[in-house]
């Protein structure tokens, strides 16, 4: 999200210079006035920058001191506008007894005001405060809405400011806590902050250490990124969700060939025949059939078997075999039927059966049939019919199969990103749902950055 305004720099004017009353050091003001309080970088103590005798607010008696990561006076292109370092504080939470912080630093230019850069473990944001408030979508502020988007409530804790220096445009003191609730729709965050006398609300956008330490020209390099933060977007962006989309046409236009194939095919009956196994009759059971002749060259043949089966079954064994060349395409199927009625009629199995032969060549063939059945059955009936041509349905089934790999991989990479995320969230792990939500927002708000 780009920020409009004049395209002018920080002027170069002289900045104001005040000495601290506690221990006698320069402190200089760069906001041109707007300084509230200021922080002496010497001792510490907080100082009321709009009075001209300049009293001591606060004095700085915290053991700890932190070194921010951009010195104050770093000045930086951020969004097409420079920006000057003015003011830096520590924050703090505390979450099941371990303590949280987390640096912010305040910018400043004379035409856009006063902006934020804050990090956590190498996460970093660029804040701005809201001109207008989002809109509340659940009971208990679960989730708010702000210009077109939907942001999920991600955690709520008291943070407390553990050190500050530099200026500041409100009254800034150590130890002073404000309820904090984080709301995320990577790669922003809404954040609303205060008491229940005064809330202010921020959006922040995600960025990376490289960007920052390349606009304020910053030696060596940043500090790594740990972890997935609360805002950060995902490294996939919106693949998943391209990668499902091509698998959808692509499957369509499988789909189609499919039914055309289906709808185009030269069925044609080759063979068909009766029979009757008499399970109790001596002798071998096995035969061989009549020839046939398979014009079609490597195309499938479906053999089919309807037997007059009740409460019993007959197992075939088969085989295909070309006259000229002996080569033979063995199977074997079983044909049962069984039904009664026991607090209700049922009935299991059935008395028909069908298996297809993937490319076979064109040819004079025969069939080599072995039939084994109950010996105290009898006679059973039954018919062979071969037909050649018919659609196969393999080659779509394995096509499907194969475009579904990239898609399931990528999305359980996203979900599980998702996961981690949420993982550091006071709301609970999300659903399935939740997660797949998540992401379509992340695609939404990447296409509105591009």
């Amino acid at each position: 999200m780009l920020e409009s305004g004049p395209k002018k720099q920080i002027p170069a004017v002289s900045v104001r210079s005040l000495n601290c009353p506690n221990c006698g050091a320069t402190v200089t003001l760069r906001s041109f006035g707007q300084a509230i309080n200021v922080v002496c970088s010497g001792c510490h103590s907080i100082l009321d920058a709009q009075n001209p005798q300049v009293q001591v607010l606060q004095q700085f008696k915290v053991k700890m001191k932190w070194d921010p990561l951009i010195p104050l006076g770093s000045r930086g292109k951020l969004r097409g506008t420079m920006w000057e370092v003015i003011g830096f504080q520590r924050r703090e939470i505390e979450v099941d007894d371990v303590t949280y912080g987390w640096g912010e630093y305040l910018l400043f230019n004379p035409y856009q005001g006063f902006r934020y850069l804050t990090e956590y473990d190498g996460h970093w944001n660029y804040v701005s405060p809201l001109r207008s408030l989002p809109e509340a979508r659940s009971t208990g502020l679960n989730t708010v809405r702000y210009l077109n988007e939907t942001y999920k409530r991600f955690q709520t804790a008291n943070a407390k400011t553990a050190y500050v220096i530099g200026e500041f445009p409100w009254q800034v003191r150590f130890g002073e806590t404000y309820q904090v609730t984080d709301y995320v729709c990577p790669p922003r965050v809404l954040s609303s902050e205060g008491s229940e006398k005064e809330v202010t609300w921020s959006l922040g956008e995600y960025m990376s250490g490289k960007d920052i330490w390349k606009a304020f020209s910053l030696p060596g390099a940043p500090p790594p990124a740990v972890g997935v933060y609360e805002n950060q977007p995902s490294p996939l962006g919106d693949t998943p969700k391209k990668i499902w989309r091509y698998w959808f046409f692509l499957f369509l236009a499988a789909l189609v060939l499919q039914v055309y194939n289906s709808v185009t095919s030269p069925e044609q009956a080759v063979f068909t025949h009766s029979y009757t196994f008499d399970t109790q009759a001596t002798g071998e059971p096995s035969f061989v059939t009549e020839e046939f002749y398979l014009k079609s060259p490597d195309s499938p043949v479906k053999v089919e078997t309807q037997a007059d089966l009740n409460n019993n079954w007959i197992y075939l064994n088969y085989a295909l075999i070309n006259v000229d060349t002996g080569q033979a395409w063995d199977f074997s199927r079983e044909v049962s039927y069984y039904s009664g009625y026991d607090d209700g009629a049922w009935s299991e199995g059935d008395r028909n059966d069908s298996v297809t032969l993937p490319a076979v060549p064109s040819g004079r063939y025969y069939l080599r049939v072995e039939p084994e059945g109950d010996k105290n059955t009898g006679a059973i009936n039954y018919s062979v019919k071969l037909t050649r041509g018919v659609p196969t349905p393999i080659w779509f089934v394995i096509a499907c199969g194969l475009l579904l790999v990239p898609a399931i991989m990528l999305s359980w990479r996203s979900i599980s990103f998702e996961h981690r995320r949420w993982e550091e969230s006071d709301s609970g792990q999300p659903g399935v749902a939740s997660v797949l939500s998540s992401l379509v927002h992340q695609s939404s708000g990447d296409k509105n950055d591009s």
